[in-house]
């Protein structure tokens, strides 16, 4: 329908249920297509469709779970926007954390040219991971906008940014402005009162939104379960300036490489306290070097390599270092495992794990603080030491920010779903409910109204694994192969089919066997291929006969099942 039109109101029903957003009148619809961060952290992406126009926010990657072994990072599913791409009007990125922005070297080779918006810190990060991956920042059309700026996008979206407090610089939520209506997306955010930079939250423009009327509202769910209010950064300062402060010997600090705010509170502590601070980590050096560039970074001395202080007095030493999730070739764990070529831990010295392990994350992290004790390090880490806050907004600011925009819709997104569906009850108990809430997954197409807002179908979704240099050339059928040869092993038969066969047996990951079982699989396998010879089988046959005697033998000799793979030659 052409205009807003007032729900009709069941008997019982709550008179602000049947609110209509004010403003101008509506047009038409509105599709929303996630393509990645629903029912996960990670991966984030979204797809605004009105007519024949296409805005796109966000483009993230992420990281592999446990039951996904070798590969190195997940990237969202584009088919939607590649089969639409002269649709698209614009990209506009949030902020330049890895889950909003690390895809992005992967997506826009798939894409015609278009128009990306983004901050100065948000857009120096991009550049700097497109020349990782081999690309030209110069052939992308990449525009430096300001946190709280209006971008003119296609004839039907204008997008009001407004700075958002989050864990790193420069991030925004939008007010997609739109003929159907305003939708609101938050951004990843928490409402800090005493950020780092001192640059507070746009409160004002999004109560503003509120005040004209805002249709939907697309909120971060992370912490939608964690009661009260998310510490500030300043509180994290502090704690580390205290512990810093307190150390005797060499002083090491892991945190994300982007959380460049951490980042400016341990080199502040550090300098305070006299001491030297040197960075280890390709990712810390990098995100460092540009942020020292955009002069989003101060330091009063000057960073300092592994090499330069191995002169200098431990009770002058503070190491900057990658690590904070215990991956195994950072720089954390290899101290921790005493792998690393130039620093090692020892007694004495102060090891600070600021940040909190993602989910999946906790047994790898456990693993590096239990050897860091063994070393004989003094381990501070969250919840004991509050040497750490989430970038996230807890339930108190979730309820003010929801009161705030007083949505007639409301869609949780960020968040895996017991997050999202946390949040959508702790809404539902406002005094002011949304109309309608949906917890889309990944790939579903909302359709939104004036009057409404409705799943209408599915495009394809999901994710792409990385594993090397290959892109999606990793299945699901290839992980499970995988976690096989990790719980039983390979064994690989070799064999020269003739009158005289040739078999050879090898073994990995399976049982240290030595020659004596080897020898009973080759005596399984030479009967299987004599047998064959005399009976002129084709070599196919003659394979499915060494298969499955040999495999059932393995089976019962060692109550193991590994993979077996016959390779058979004729003569």
């Amino acid at each position: 329908m052409n205009e807003q039109a007032k729900p009709t109101r069941k008997p019982g029903r709550r008179r602000s249920r049947s609110r209509k957003p004010k403003g101008p009148l509506s047009i038409g619809k509105l599709e929303i297509v996630p393509l990645g961060g629903m029912g996960e952290i990670g991966k984030n992406i979204t797809a605004f469709r009105y007519e024949d126009e296409i805005l796109v926010v966000d483009g993230g990657l992420a990281f592999p779970e446990e039951h996904m072994p070798g590969v190195d990072i997940l990237i969202p599913r584009i088919d939607y926007l590649v089969e639409n791409a002269k649709l698209i009007k614009g990209w506009v990125l949030t902020h330049g954390h890895e889950d909003h922005i690390g895809g992005m070297p992967f997506l826009l080779p798939q894409l015609p040219k278009i128009p990306l918006y983004g901050a100065k810190l948000t857009l120096g990060l991009l550049r700097g991971k497109l020349e990782e991956f081999g690309l030209k920042p110069g052939e992308f059309d990449l525009n430096v906008v300001s946190p709280d700026e209006t971008l003119k996008i296609g004839r039907h979206f204008t997008v009001d940014l407004f700075r958002m407090t989050h864990s790193i610089p420069d991030n925004s939520g939008l007010i997609i402005r739109t003929p159907v209506g305003n939708v609101v997306h938050t951004g990843d955010f928490k409402l800090d009162p005493t950020p780092v930079d001192g640059k507070v939250s746009h409160l004002a423009k999004v109560a503003q939104a509120g005040a004209e009327g805002v249709l939907l509202l697309i909120a971060d769910s992370t912490n939608a379960e964690r009661p009260g209010i998310t510490p500030s950064e300043a509180e994290v300062a502090v704690a580390l300036d205290a512990a810093i402060g307190a150390a005797e010997g060499r002083v090491f600090v892991t945190t994300f490489a982007s959380h460049i705010h951490r980042v400016q509170s341990v080199i502040r502590a550090a300098e305070r306290h006299g001491r030297k601070v040197a960075m280890e980590g390709r990712s810390m050096l990098k995100f460092a070097k540009i942020a020292l560039e955009l002069g989003y970074l101060e330091v009063k001395d000057r960073l300092y390599t592994t090499d330069e202080i191995k002169d200098i007095p431990d009770r002058e030493v503070l190491v900057l270092a990658t690590g904070s999730q215990g991956q195994p070739m950072a720089v954390l764990s290899r101290l921790a495992f005493g792998r690393h070529a130039k620093l090692s831990v020892g007694e004495g010295d102060t090891v600070i794990l600021s940040s909190s392990p993602i989910p999946g994350n906790e047994e790898a992290v456990n693993r590096v603080i239990n050897k860091l004790y063994e070393l004989g390090a003094r381990v501070l880490y969250p919840p004991a030491y509050k040497v750490h806050a989430s970038g996230h907004a807890s339930r108190e600011e979730l309820r003010f920010l929801y009161n705030l925009v007083q949505p007639k819709f409301f869609v949780p997104w960020h968040g895996e779903v017991r997050h999202q569906t946390n949040f959508k009850w702790l809404v539902e108990k406002m005094p002011k409910p949304p109309v309608k809430t949906i917890v889309p997954e990944n790939g579903d197409v909302l359709e939104l109204t004036a009057d409404d807002l409705k799943k209408t179908g599915r495009v394809k979704a999901g994710a792409l694994y990385v594993d090397g240099l290959g892109v999606g050339d990793i299945t699901d059928d290839i992980l499970a192969e995988r976690q096989d040869m990790a719980a039983d092993g390979i064994v690989i038969l070799t064999a020269l089919v003739s009158e005289q066969p040739v078999v050879e047996v090898v073994s990995r990951g399976f049982v240290k066997a030595g020659q004596r079982l080897h020898a009973e699989i080759r005596r399984v396998a030479l009967e299987a291929i004599q047998k064959g010879v005399r009976e002129k089988k084709p070599l196919e046959q003659i394979r499915d006969d060494v298969y499955y005697p040999a495999k059932k033998f393995i089976r019962k000799a060692t109550g193991r099942d590994p993979i077996l793979i016959p390779i058979l030659f004729e003569a």
